[in-house]
């Protein structure tokens, strides 16, 4: 579990082609203080497992099902990532709970200034944008960020100039696929309204007036 605050931007300094897999190295510094093979590193919003750790760099292993639903397809060598180290107990949860389970991929379609912050417009695969409510929160590369605005198929996001220094978003351009991850919560909410019991298959007697009339 990670909180969507970004630690470090490393850099892809080595990939390698499997069978239906990648497997990256990446160059980094305090990501690997206190770290051990094994441990899960949040890159660009996907949970990788390290299963090498030097002095300057960690490595991992791409399995398939993160190949095809992730930009991590996209990386080439000198490309920057966004990491975060997993949280514990102790962890300040700055941003939200992120699993670093990717739903999809986005692609940005516009980059514009609002003031002293650059909006970046994204466009998500229509079966995500239920997850999707203003001001809620949404995680891009890694990144847990604010909604806010949102239309059938794109979401917008805000960023001041010292977030778009510290995460990979700052540097990114039109054209560009981003990692998105949706609230959790929104998941379990519509899974329990979805759901049908086993034994009769009728349709929960969690609704949306019972969970608004219990203060949800």
């Amino acid at each position: 579990m990670f909180t969507g605050l970004v630690g470090e931007i490393g850099e892809v300094i080595n990939l390698e082609t499997g069978d239906l897999s990648l497997k990256i190295k990446i160059k980094c510094r305090t990501t690997l203080e206190e770290s051990k093979i094994g441990d899960s590193i949040s890159t660009n919003g996907t949970c990788l497992t390290a299963t090498k750790i030097s002095d300057d760099s960690f490595e991992a292993d791409i399995m398939h099902e993160s190949v095809k639903r992730t930009n991590l397809k996209r990386l080439k060598i000198g490309d920057k990532v966004n990491l975060e180290k997993s949280i514990t107990l102790a962890t300040p949860l700055g941003g939200h709970l992120v699993t670093g389970d990717v739903d999809g991929e986005g692609m940005i379609s516009n980059i514009y200034s609002d003031g002293i912050a650059r909006i970046y417009v994204v466009k998500i695969e229509h079966r995500l944008m239920k997850y999707v409510v203003e001001k809620g929160r949404i995680t891009l590369d890694g990144a847990s960020l604010t909604i806010v605005d949102f239309g059938e198929d794109f979401i917008s996001v805000s960023l001041i100039p010292h977030t778009q220094e510290m995460i990979t978003l700052g540097a990114k351009k039109v054209g560009d696929y981003l990692n998105i991850e949706t609230d959790l919560i929104g998941k379990y909410v519509e899974r329990i309204l979805n759901f049908k019991t086993k034994e009769n298959f009728k349709e929960s007697k969690i609704t949306m007036s019972f969970l608004a009339e219990n203060g949800f």
